[in-house]
């Protein structure tokens, strides 16, 4: 039986929620705010332009995320976080300053250097905290804030359109930096925050031993069941407004809202969902987890084909939310999934090279669309064409049979 969470554990998660938030919301605004930024710089009047703009960000990420998950399991988390938080920030509030794309082109390479090294490092320490049945939910609770800052990303399209897209990327660096030193002041380790606690950490039962040994062979299929499912992901994030204003005359504000708002309303819900659920599910059979992320696999693929070819506005946003939900049910689980494959040692290496393989998906596909947009190729039939490896994630994923609850423990 686990032993009671310490005071922390809680904290921990709710300190973090709002960096999780931050940490989509820099990233998404540029998404959303396609036409004002155009305006002003013409080089992104091309759309293979727009996206490799977009994609530089993924590729820096995915290439980077692998060292960050590396020094965070080598070094304080905390101070990680607080780092990469501060920097990512302080590039948002510069990129509301620069008149060219290539300082613009340069700034979204800074800043995905820097959003690498958060993720793998937050993940692991609220895995450190929540070790039992509380770990999906946890996860899932942090991952409701990537989901609003997407949805507030939703705003920036507002916000450009009325305002100016400067002003939303001044405003939101500056709120980043300010948070970065309430972490300074409240953000604690898992051992310094069980002395703060008085806990005894003696009784290592529910501990997983720092000598068990990773399951490579599991991790390789997990890796594919996170890349997969990346390309519909990134496509969504990315190319919904343009598919929403391509295909239904709308303007940049209100596709960016519907595009941001209704899948990360959808998404924000399916991470609570599906992290109560697997809690539950894993208490009662080891592979609870995975059977709750290819459900959500499964669903992905109709609600994919409805985005891209349903022929009314409100089926493709009825789409769009079973898209969210889905996404939700398999995105709150993969760091769980990975502690059943993981030793402590190596999760934040472990979600580094996960977000190496989906990112560098996504990366691929982001530009790969702008450049089919440009040829005349509808983004719609690339939505539709990203169900197949979504089908194919969710086979692998039940395939994947993890040896115990927690790498290390026993059952």
């Amino acid at each position: 039986m686990s032993a009671p969470l310490p005071r922390f554990a809680w904290l921990t998660v709710g300190l973090l929620w709002p960096v999780a938030l931050l940490n989509y919301l820099d990233r998404q605004m540029l998404s959303t705010m396609g036409i004002s930024i155009k305006a002003d710089i013409v080089e992104l009047q091309s759309a293979e332009m727009y996206g490799n703009l977009m994609a530089v960000f993924m590729w820096v990420y995915a290439v980077c995320s692998p060292l960050g998950g590396i020094i965070a399991d080598r070094v304080s988390k905390r101070w990680l976080i607080i780092t990469s938080l501060a920097v990512w920030s302080f590039v948002t509030l510069m990129m509301g300053h620069v008149h060219g794309y290539r300082a613009l082109y340069g700034l979204r390479a800074v800043m995905g250097v820097s959003e690498a090294f958060y993720i793998p490092a937050g993940l692991a320490l609220i895995a450190d905290y929540h070790r039992g049945a509380t770990r999906s939910l946890a996860v899932g609770i942090h991952m409701s804030g990537i989901y609003l800052g997407q949805a507030l990303g939703g705003l920036g399209g507002w916000v450009a359109q009325e305002i100016s897209w400067r002003a939303a990327f001044q405003g939101c660096g500056v709120i980043g930096v300010a948070y970065a030193f309430v972490l300074i002041a409240l953000l604690r380790e898992r051992d310094k925050a069980d002395a703060a606690d008085g806990s005894d950490t003696s009784d290592l039962s529910d501990k997983p031993s720092a000598l068990a040994q990773p399951n490579w062979a599991g991790f390789i299929v997990l890796m594919l069941c996170f890349s997969l499912p990346s390309l519909p992901g990134w496509a969504v994030k990315n190319w919904l407004p343009t598919l929403l204003q391509d295909r239904f005359l709308m303007e940049q504000k209100t596709s960016g809202l519907w595009a941001t708002v209704v899948v990360a309303s959808a998404g924000f819900l399916g991470v609570l969902i599906g992290g109560r659920l697997s809690d539950r599910l894993s208490q009662e059979n080891v592979r609870g987890r995975t059977w709750v992320s290819a459900t959500g696999l499964v669903l992905i693929v109709p609600a994919l084909a409805g985005i891209g070819l349903a022929p009314s506005f409100w089926v493709v946003i009825a789409c769009t939310a079973v898209f969210g939900i889905a996404f939700g049910l398999f995105d709150t689980n993969n760091m769980p999934i990975l502690c059943q494959l993981m030793p402590p040692r190596l999760r934040a290496t472990g979600y580094g090279l996960l977000n190496l393989a989906g990112i560098g998906s996504g990366a691929f596909l982001t530009p790969l669309l702008g450049r089919l947009k440009d040829q005349g190729v509808p983004l719609a039939y690339g939505f539709a064409c990203c169900a197949v490896p979504a089908l194919i994630a969710a086979a692998l994923m039940l395939s994947l049979r993890p040896a115990s609850r927690d790498c290390g423990t026993p059952g």
